[in-house]
């Protein structure tokens, strides 16, 4: 079976998601990040079954909601908007590594190559990082509206509903 059968038996696969924005700044109704992710999945016939925004600090905060959507069977995948960046209260990649049993490098690597064919070399400050916690798929996107975007539109979704698949076999 080849990449195209793949993504055709996947196209019936749906999910159940969790939309978390790491900021100090925004609220459920200024974040136009989280809006966008939570519109992109439910317009792709997603769900969005639990939303919340976080402050970047304390991070205990973004580890216990972690648990608790690995917890929750109505969450199939967690997406993450904010603090994957450079500065020191970017601790957003370091909570969501420590959970990541099966890393996906590739996520990642994509989505700088395609931040830099938007902002230049602006994109290596991006740590995005995606992989599978628990059988769960993880993302973590910048905070900016344009890279939740990128990656949404351009990696996440047209890859999800093979991730899905793969995930629910037994």
């Amino acid at each position: 079976m080849g990449y195209q059968d793949h993504q055709q038996a996947a196209q019936s696969q749906t999910g159940q998601f969790a939309v978390l924005t790491l900021s100090d700044t925004r609220t459920p109704d200024t974040d136009t990040s989280g809006q966008t992710i939570r519109r992109l999945l439910t317009d792709a016939g997603h769900t969005v079954s639990y939303y919340k925004v976080l402050p970047d600090f304390p991070i205990e905060q973004l580890t216990a909601t972690l648990e608790n959507c690995l917890m929750n069977n109505d969450v199939h995948a967690i997406i993450t908007n904010g603090g994957t960046g450079i500065y020191k209260r970017d601790l957003t990649v370091p909570e969501i590594e420590k959970i990541i049993d099966t890393p996906l490098p590739g996520f990642g690597e994509l989505f700088r190559q395609l931040s830099f064919e938007q902002i230049s070399s602006g994109a290596m400050l991006s740590r995005a990082v995606g992989g599978i916690a628990r059988r769960k798929p993880v993302f973590a996107l910048p905070g900016s509206t344009q890279a939740v975007e990128l990656g949404m539109t351009r990696l996440i979704l047209p890859e999800i509903r093979h991730m899905l698949l793969e995930l629910r076999k037994k």
